[in-house]
């Protein structure tokens, strides 16, 4: 691939810093821990590393309450031993992507102390403050994603301040033009020091309703679910006024792009397909100035069958303006692991899937060894969110839960006691068990990666649906002569395959079983959640199998 598209062709993989590696023994990971497992990155075969929040934070939300957002926090390690992995990572040809987070600050980051001093302190408007509604209470009817009203009652100064997820939270005021100078710089902070991109959290958020309206009713809404659902999020989410913002964000980020290579920004995005791709900022000229990557988390939340996923990557393809870049995304720190939501059988399909799909695929750490939610007992949660809002199944410790590395104690993740405790089966299911293993799932996610990594159809070819019977997806992907064809039986019973979806000559490059072999002889029927990509002969490569 070219420099300056690396993101284009490149694979992406989340590392939740806390989780990943301790290096110091005090049971939570590190900096230094990332830097001693970038060997498992190259190895495995991905191009670039973000990193959740790793600045100094009081950790109400384990690091989304950022006190200081030009810093490291002491729990990570140093400015220095950042720099250190920056430079240890590009030496290894892989990228640094940060977490962004825009929307809100800690209520003990020195804005915020600032703002809340007094009504008129210069930094007052730097955050969303109002007066109390008529008679008393929260201005308005937003609520917060943890739980409870969107809004915290300060009695010194007489006025709430706005927070969409904890008090611990509150909202930058992106309406401002010192606030938005002040976070370009920050972006401008990292980019300095070689950072490759960012991710931007909850980026649809940043700008509120100037006049603060009421959400209305959802009519959807079932008694039960999370409360935080009873409205429709229409005055303080995914507001036109966001679009510019997303453009400045984009020319700041450009301005340290060069031949060489060009600096990402990947937008967290939970939206209905049609906004998604407005956030590609498609302008009147037809270029594309948002965000390069609006993340797709449709995979996470759609039923997993092939009819379901055939509609919905027919419906994004279709969706996307031209020139912009797809991208999937199977699972993150939000949401439960793939492999508990499909099971260990169809957790193999899904990887096949997400490295076969045009567009730039992300992997969250563990997966590829197959890592599960762990189910955390009461007394030991962590998460804010399971707290505030107990016993509904909104906790995400579960997938949180440390790297399985090795059979060593603690599955060698740390030698002191980990933050989280770790599944049951990691004295099996871990990094060195696997890599020995010529069947398991990490042995797959190394197949499949250098397979896309070598076939130009895999990696920057175009998309062609196609047209099968019972539960099998069939797509095929090409480029300039080369046309590869992916076929994955979803369903519980061996699929025949028509030879007419198969290429001419064609040979097995990858299988979800480790037993298939290469040639096919006379029909091919694959079988219950197998997935197989096929080429011609002339495809047959050294990466390949």
């Amino acid at each position: 691939m070219s420099a300056d598209d690396w993101w284009k062709c490149g694979i992406v993989y989340q590392v939740y810093p806390r989780s990943f590696q301790d290096s110091n023994g005090d049971g939570i990971g590190d900096l230094g821990g990332i830097r001693a497992r970038l060997d498992h990155l190259v190895s495995l075969g991905v191009d670039a590393v973000w990193i959740s929040p790793i600045y100094p934070s009081p950790m109400a939300d384990f690091g989304y309450d950022i006190s200081d957002f030009c810093g490291i926090d002491p729990r990570f390690g140093t400015l220095d031993g950042f720099d250190a992995l920056v430079q240890e990572a590009h030496a290894r040809e892989l990228k640094i992507i940060l977490d962004f987070v825009p929307n809100h600050t800690s209520d003990r980051h020195p804005w915020f102390v600032q703002s809340r001093s007094a009504r008129s302190d210069p930094r007052r408007d730097w955050y969303i403050w109002r007066d109390p509604a008529p008679g008393g209470g929260p201005p308005n009817n937003w609520l917060g994603n943890f739980g409870g009203p969107a809004w915290a009652f300060d009695p010194a100064t007489g006025q709430y301040y706005g927070h969409s997820f904890l008090k611990e939270q509150p909202d930058l005021n992106w309406r401002n033009p010192e606030v938005r100078a002040a976070m370009y710089e920050v972006l401008r902070f990292w980019l300095r020091r070689g950072v490759d991109g960012f991710r931007v959290d909850v980026l649809s958020q940043i700008i509120k309703d100037a006049q603060f309206r009421d959400n209305p009713p959802n009519p959807d809404f079932i008694e039960g679910q999370d409360p935080f659902f009873r409205w429709l999020m229409l005055y303080n989410t995914d507001l036109p006024e966001v679009q510019p913002i997303v453009a400045e964000m984009r020319r700041v980020v450009d301005e340290f792009s060069d031949a060489r290579s060009s600096r990402v920004l990947i937008g967290e995005l939970y939206l209905p397909l049609a906004r998604l791709v407005a956030y590609y900022g498609l302008n009147t000229e037809g270029m594309l100035e948002g965000v390069q990557l609006p993340f797709n988390f449709q995979l996470i939340a759609t039923e997993w069958q092939a009819a379901r996923i055939d509609r919905l990557v027919r419906d994004y393809e279709a969706a996307l303006p031209a020139g912009a870049q797809p991208n999937w995304v199977l699972g993150n720190h939000d949401r439960s692991r793939i492999a508990s939501r499909v099971g260990p059988r169809m957790a193999r399909l899904a990887a096949m899937l997400l490295l076969t799909l045009r567009g730039t695929p992300t992997l969250y750490y563990g997966d590829e060894i197959g890592m599960t939610d762990v189910p955390i007992p009461a007394d030991e949660v962590q998460d804010p969110f399971e707290k505030n809002k107990p016993g509904m199944g909104l906790g995400r410790d579960p997938e949180r839960t440390p790297m399985q590395w090795s059979a060593a104690a603690h599955a060698g993740f740390t030698t002191g006691t980990p933050w989280l405790r770790l599944a049951a089966d990691w004295p099996t299911r871990n990094v060195e068990a696997q890599s020995q293993d010529a069947g398991s799932m990490l042995a797959l996610y190394r197949r499949l990666i250098a397979l896309r990594r070598a076939q130009p159809a895999l990696n920057r070819g175009n998309y062609e649906a196609l047209d099968a019977e019972d539960e099998v997806l069939a797509y095929a992907r090409s480029f300039e002569a080369q046309r590869l064809v992916v076929l994955l039986n979803f369903g519980a019973t061996p699929a025949p395959i028509s030879p007419a979806l198969m290429p001419r000559q064609p040979i097995v490059l990858a299988s979800t079983d480790p037993a298939r072999a290469e040639s096919i002889e006379g029909s091919l029927v694959l079988a219950p959640c197998e997935g197989v990509v096929l080429g011609a002969v002339d495809d047959k490569g050294p990466a390949t199998r």
